[in-house]
């Protein structure tokens, strides 16, 4: 579960603020984040359980690795409430309810709140203009008193690739990526996410899966 102390920031390297110059200077190029804000669809081949037909929102790609969010695992327990209970925040019950998934197996103790750009705080990361990623307190707080961003939700934990990891997974066709989707993204109907997904690509899952089977 989450300690009562709070959250630490975003994971380094994430956001500008705990780059060093040369990241800095690679990220302003834009030299290696041809997949930050993109969705990442698993292929029905995918061995890893974490992340069998997994729709992933990538908040960060660069020189050093990638940085992503689950979209499609909820989890029953802790409910919101409970979080903010266990960090000793208050109004609880909160004015406003968010959603809780897992967003991958890298420090599933550790929250991350992806949401519209329109509320910022301390260590926020701009991921693309249209989505942001936020690990302060502060959005917590916001949220239970009925204010925050437009849209949100809460994950716990991450999915992380280091440097050429993933670079190296698409050439092996383990994963598909497609633009990001504002539905896919905050909804909550988890059961078709994948397959909304791959249906962007204008692909049948069902077909998707028998050629697989073929190869």
């Amino acid at each position: 579960m989450p300690r009562k102390q709070g959250w630490p920031a975003l994971p380094p390297g994430v956001y500008t603020g705990g780059m060093t110059a040369a990241n800095k200077t690679l990220a302003n190029q834009k030299l290696a984040d041809w997949l930050t804000g993109q969705l990442l669809i698993a292929m029905p081949a995918m061995q890893d359980p974490r992340f069998v037909q997994s729709v992933i929102l990538i908040c960060a790609h660069n020189p050093d690795g990638a940085m992503g969010v689950v979209l499609n695992r909820p989890i029953k327990a802790p409910k919101f409430p409970e979080l903010l209970q266990q960090l000793g925040i208050e109004p609880n019950p909160p004015r406003r309810l968010l959603t809780v998934g897992t967003g991958g197996p890298v420090d599933d103790q550790r929250g991350f709140v992806l949401h519209s750009p329109d509320w910022t705080g301390e260590g926020s990361l701009d991921i693309d203009g249209r989505h942001s990623l936020s690990a302060h307190l502060d959005i917590l707080r916001a949220v239970a008193e009925g204010g925050g961003p437009e849209r949100a939700r809460l994950v716990l934990g991450y999915a992380g690739w280091g440097a050429g990891q993933l670079d190296a997974e698409m050439m092996q066709n383990a994963w598909l990526n497609v633009p990001a989707d504002e539905n896919i993204i905050y909804d909550t109907d988890y059961n078709t996410k994948w397959q909304r997904a791959l249906a962007q690509l204008n692909i049948d899952p069902a077909q998707l899966a028998a050629g697989a089977g073929r190869a």
